[in-house]
């Protein structure tokens, strides 16, 4: 799986998290979080989809590390290949 893969998977997750957000309009290094006001549980959420959808299981120790699509990216790529 490319880079532009786990992207559109990614923005396909939350926006199914924060529906009433344009995921499409982050940038690959604002906070999405804060930028979407996305809260613990949501993130929690969104962690879960990504073990489910792409089969990578994100330990928690490693949320808070994970704050932007480029960071998210580079992480699940190491993993998928």
């Amino acid at each position: 799986m490319n880079e532009e893969e786990i992207r559109q998977v990614i923005l396909r997750i939350l926006k199914r998290i924060a529906p009433e957000s344009d995921p499409n309009a982050l940038t690959p290094d604002q906070n999405i979080r804060n930028t979407l006001d996305i809260d613990s549980f949501d993130a929690l959420s969104f962690f879960i989809a990504i073990d489910v959808e792409l089969g990578v299981t994100v330990p928690e120790s490693d949320y808070g590390k994970l704050n932007t699509i480029s960071q998210i990216i580079q992480y699940l790529s190491r993993r998928l290949s």
